[in-house]
């Protein structure tokens, strides 16, 4: 018992027990018995699986409220809807890879899977040096808020472009250092081929792993914007890391859903701009301006949520004569 109410990272151990437990739950539920077999989602399974998820971050939510109180439980609902909200553009990476490697799209969840449980790690990396950072010294935090603002701001003027996927210098690097098979092996990473030169078997890497690949490094990229936008909204780690995690852990059964119609969604990085300036500006405010008092988290919530459901519905209405991307 006196383990489990151990201090680590400012809180009990059994809370983070209990998370991970949660966590692997969830991972057995969804591989182990829904998708005990490889097949293609469809949108309406997406999305009655995304509202799943949904509703166990909203009730993961209210149990940390419950137990640390009604400030860290609405700063991790504002923690939460901004990683949901930053992972739409994660999503449109995703589609771009998956169609750039041909993956059937009966492998594309299981791969999600891997690339889930790989982005669970980085991001916790990234986070504990986070709040080793900040623990150390606080005016890292101005570096963020201020990094949050230009973010914000380059994201305003920034104009759309579909990257160029064959010059990524992660894949010329594996095809030039490995093998690579022309065709996919089913959901394998790895298979055995003959060797070109001796006829002997040699390991070599299918196009899914290089998508794996991609698909982790675009994480981080994207969690260069969402790590330090929750440290902004508060320097909990168990708050940052459960808030970003539970809103990845659902990003697999939401993107069969947003895939088919995130073209739609076009107008969201103007309401998600205005989300990282508001966040990145209130730690001035709050410090420079209140004189140290906290902005009101229900009043974060309150901006946050608004900006980004103005977004999203700004969107559908503009683009509503546009149907689903089926391509």
């Amino acid at each position: 018992m006196e383990f489990l109410m151990m201090d680590w990272l400012g809180t009990p151990v059994w809370f983070w027990l209990a998370f991970v437990g949660l966590v692997l739950a969830l991972t057995v539920f969804d591989l182990g018995l829904l998708h005990k077999e490889d097949r293609a989602m469809g949108i309406s399974e997406s999305l009655k699986l995304s509202l799943f998820y949904i509703s166990v971050a909203m009730a993961f939510g209210a149990w940390v409220w419950i137990e640390k109180g009604a400030d860290l439980g609405m700063k991790f609902y504002t923690g939460f809807f901004i990683e949901k909200a930053l992972s739409i553009d994660n999503v449109f990476v995703i589609s771009l890879v998956f169609s750039f490697f041909a993956v059937p799209a009966k492998y594309q969840y299981r791969a999600l899977l891997w690339g889930i449980l790989a982005v669970i790690l980085l991001r916790g990396a990234m986070i504990a040096a986070g709040a080793a950072l900040v623990a150390e010294a606080y005016w890292v935090l101005y570096i963020f808020a201020a990094f949050l603002i230009y973010t914000g701001v380059r994201m305003f003027w920034a104009t759309d472009h579909e990257p160029d996927l064959s010059k990524n210098p992660a894949i010329r690097w594996i095809s030039s250092h490995m093998r690579v098979t022309k065709e996919h092996h089913g959901q394998h990473f790895f298979v055995k081929v003959p060797d070109e030169k001796t006829g002997k078997l040699a390991t070599a890497v299918t196009p899914l792993f290089l998508a794996l690949v991609v698909i982790n490094l675009a994480d981080l990229v994207f969690a260069v914007d969402s790590v330090p936008a929750i440290f902004a909204i508060t320097t909990d780690t168990f708050i940052v890391y459960t808030s970003n995690i539970m809103a990845i852990l659902g990003l697999r059964a939401l993107y069969f859903a947003l895939a088919a119609m995130v073209h739609r969604f076009h107008y969201l990085k103007y309401a998600l701009a205005a989300v990282l300036v508001f966040i990145g500006a209130k730690i001035f405010v709050s410090d420079f301006l209140l004189g140290g008092a906290k902005f009101p988290p229900l009043a974060s919530l309150g901006v946050t949520v608004g900006l980004i459901a103005a977004g999203v519905g700004y969107s559908l209405w503009k683009t509503r004569g546009e149907g689903l991307n089926t391509a």
